[in-house]
């Protein structure tokens, strides 16, 4: 008998129990009642402590922190839930704008907009700014997602509540998770899966359409949080729910014929909810039909290495094998592996420890890539990835990312050990210290935040607004994803101009394929090579006729440079492309451009 169905009997005992016992007995169990939802608001607190604690660094500066290991996504993040906040007030279409990108614009809901925390906070940005906002998300993430898993397991997987708490814990502030908090806030925010999962179950156990109206309901939900983690969510559950029915045909037979019916329901459902977004996204103006990543599978010694944000890593650094700071998906440690193959070896009469094991090494495998590559030394070998990455909607995810998928399942090893360890007293103090060498050196350690610089006064003043008639400004190098400065700067001045240029994903070319950025200009590019090497190019003839064309298909009234890097050689540049002086205004270049780009 499975951990699930010894839970169930042991609920259905104890309600028969209960409804037969003397009223001494019935306010004893009210008693238990009380300490179990005491141990709940004990777990709901130590989380929200946590993740506090994670977050400490942005929240001692809620308004003005900068969160290092993000590169420019806080920039691009809070940009999303100040438009969000805008559209609401000036009600504007919130799922496209042009404030950004102009005159092409950008299709929000193309990207991770995550309408389903901007719109909600709104209030919260209107008064307080976006970057409480971003800090408020990226706390409330961490606490829900591990306060959610732990009643998930709590439900469905194990009966200590002790056991269902060491399962969210490791759920909410995995690797994974404390490393996208730098600036993934989508996959951080994850509270709504081990929910989905839940309505999923029961519909295989025979509910009714209520649970699938809720379903279709929980899924709406998480597609405006964030489509790729309900991806890789539902992969995850595929290969769990095959291993798990592997040993027990008879089982999945059933379960296919309660679920059938009320998971179209719920299909429907959701759809009908998102149809109008989801056809923006897809074929709305903006919209693109896949990203090409490159190579971006998870090499082996990020399988094994402590993650860069934890006392392990701290202590004992390894090689650096992650795509970037935000993306350290696996970064387990050997010794946490360690002790998951010893819990399914312990474990392994259990279906649910063999479905759990089996589910960590397939999500591990899909996400080495295409070719295994071991301290970014290709090897030669093809892996699964290479295959599925053919797929639709596939192409588009980072296969690094489904090791995201594997920790779950981690997780419900762990709460499976600590239950069976807390009933079998003999065991208890070996496994204390497995659990010990595995779990402390992933304790992550607050991410770093330093004092970002204040807006220009150009922007902050107001001051804009005597060079803006109805196109856009051009800030020198125009805002991309190496610097997105000019979205903060835009945010500042109440989205009162639009921007050429920006860090966004949208379509390039006739085969509209996505990238980072806009579609790129040449002259937006020859700026972006003059900031990063400091040097004056001749300027030629065609070079100016190109700007002057620039400058109209992006109907500039105004060219602005800031203070910045190399911002003498960018002077000189755009002082010889336009064959005209800048003028000096508060803080920054200007050059009026209203009457040349018409």
């Amino acid at each position: 008998m499975s951990a699930v169905e010894t839970a169930t009997a042991a609920d259905t005992a104890t309600a028969a129990a209960t409804a037969t016992t003397r009223p001494a007995t019935r306010a004893a169990t009210r008693l238990r009642r009380i300490r179990v939802q005491r141990s709940d608001a004990f777990a709901a607190l130590g989380f929200t402590v946590l993740a506090v604690y994670v977050m400490g660094n942005q929240w001692r500066q809620p308004a003005t922190g900068y969160l290092t290991g993000s590169g420019q996504d806080q920039r691009m993040w809070e940009w999303f839930f100040a438009l969000a906040a805008h559209s609401i007030t000036h009600l504007d279409n919130p799922l496209g704008t042009l404030l950004q990108n102009y005159p092409q614009g950008v299709n929000l809901m193309a990207n991770t907009s995550m309408f389903g925390v901007s719109v909600p906070l709104a209030p919260v940005t209107l008064l307080f700014g976006p970057t409480v906002t971003w800090t408020l998300v990226l706390t409330f993430g961490l606490a829900s997602t591990a306060y959610a898993w732990y009643w998930f397991l709590g439900r469905y997987a194990v009966q200590s509540r002790a056991a269902a708490a060491v399962g969210g814990l490791f759920c909410g502030f995995a690797p994974a998770l404390i490393s996208h908090a730098n600036g993934h806030p989508n996959f951080v925010v994850l509270p709504l899966l081990p929910l989905i999962l839940a309505c999923v179950i029961r519909l295989a156990h025979g509910a009714g359409t209520r649970t699938a109206l809720v379903l279709g309901l929980l899924v709406a939900m998480q597609i405006a949080l964030g489509e790729e983690p309900l991806l890789i969510t539902a992969v995850t559950f595929a290969v769990f729910a095959l291993a798990y029915f592997a040993s027990r045909p008879r089982f999945a037979v059933t379960a296919v014929r309660n679920a059938t019916k009320p998971l179209l329901i719920a299909a429907a459902i959701a759809l009908v909810l998102t149809a109008g977004p989801l056809w923006w996204q897809f074929f709305g103006p903006q919209s693109y039909r896949f990203i090409d990543h490159g190579p971006m599978g998870n090499d082996l010694k990020a399988l094994l290495q402590f993650p860069r944000q934890s006392v392990g890593g701290n202590v004992s650094p390894g090689q650096n094998v992650a795509i970037n700071g935000t993306e350290e998906n696996a970064y387990f440690g050997w010794p946490l592996l360690a002790l998951a193959l010893a819990s399914a070896i312990w474990l392994r009469r259990l279906a649910l420890a063999r479905a759990a094991a089996v589910t960590v090494v397939v999500m591990c495998v899909v996400s080495l890539g295409a070719e295994l590559t071991i301290g970014r030394n290709g090897t030669g070998v093809t892996l699964p990835w290479s295959w599925l990455e053919r797929l639709p909607l596939f192409e588009s995810v980072l296969e690094t990312r489904f090791a995201m998928g594997a920790i779950p399942a981690i997780a419900l090893l762990l709460a499976l050990t600590v239950d069976r360890a807390i009933r079998e007293k003999a065991t208890r103090v070996p496994w204390a210290v497995a659990f010990a060498l595995a779990l402390v050196p992933l304790i992550p350690l607050p991410l770093t935040t330093v004092q970002r610089a204040p807006a220009p006064d150009f922007f902050a003043d107001g001051t804009w607004r005597s060079y803006v008639d109805d196109g856009s400004v051009v800030t020198v190098p125009l805002p991309r994803p190496e610097d997105a400065r000019a979205l903060t700067w835009q945010v500042e001045a109440d989205f009162g101009f639009p921007l050429a240029g920006g860090y966004f994903v949208g379509p390039v070319g006739p085969e509209k394929k996505a990238k980072y950025g806009p579609e790129d200009r040449p002259t937006a590019l020859l700026l972006g090579s003059v900031q990063k090497s400091g040097t004056v190019p001749e300027v030629t003839e065609q070079m100016r006729a190109q700007a002057h064309a620039d400058l109209m298909y992006w109907r500039a009234d105004v060219v602005v440079l800031p203070n910045g890097e190399n911002q003498r050689a960018l002077r000189r540049t755009v002082q010889a492309l336009l064959g005209s002086e800048p003028q000096r205004v508060d803080d920054v270049w200007v050059w009026d451009v209203r009457p040349a780009a018409r």
